[in-house]
């Protein structure tokens, strides 16, 4: 797993360069840009953030877990071997992304009308992610969510025939 931490103002321009920051780290960890998991991550972050740098006043610490890039396969490994004792690959993991800030108010989900212009953050999150929460951390708190990533090539096909590659999804 890679952590990496990005420390953010208490200015709404810092939404756009977490973006890109989270954007850059993602590519590192092997997760395209263009990938849904990584518009979805890009998306979550931006509200967390969001609501951080708007809501509280105060600097906030963006954190991610991502799982570490795939490695190449060694130069003398045999095409066919991929199943061999030590040469199987882990599976890809959940990415975690946390919004520290030093504000000990915690996370008030609100239920936008239709025409309001903001109060609808939380609900992406919830909508979004496949978990997500929130703890006290030191003086402040913690907003954390989560997101699982399918293994590569797996599609999800829903009830209607529509298919989603390299979604994670729960049948309810």
């Amino acid at each position: 797993m890679l952590h990496v931490q990005l420390e953010v103002r208490p200015d709404p321009a810092e939404v756009g360069r977490a973006r890109r920051w989270a954007r850059s780290r993602l590519a590192g960890s092997g997760i395209q840009v263009d990938e849904p998991l990584a518009e979805t991550l890009i998306l979550l972050i931006s509200e967390l953030v969001t609501n951080a740098v708007v809501h509280t006043g105060c600097p906030a610490v963006l954190r991610m877990r991502l799982p570490d890039a795939p490695a190449a396969p060694d130069a003398g490994e045999a095409a066919g071997d991929a199943g061999a004792a030590g040469t199987a690959q882990a599976g890809p993991g959940t990415v975690r992304v946390e919004v520290a800030d030093a504000s000990a108010r915690p996370p008030r989900p609100r239920h936008a009308d239709g025409d309001a212009t903001n109060g609808r953050g939380l609900e992406l999150v919830d909508g979004l992610a496949d978990r997500w929460g929130w703890q006290t951390e030191g003086a402040g708190k913690s907003i954390w969510c989560e997101v699982d990533r399918c293994e590569s090539g797996v599609e999800a096909v829903a009830f209607d025939g529509t298919t989603y590659e390299d979604v994670a999804y729960e049948a309810v």
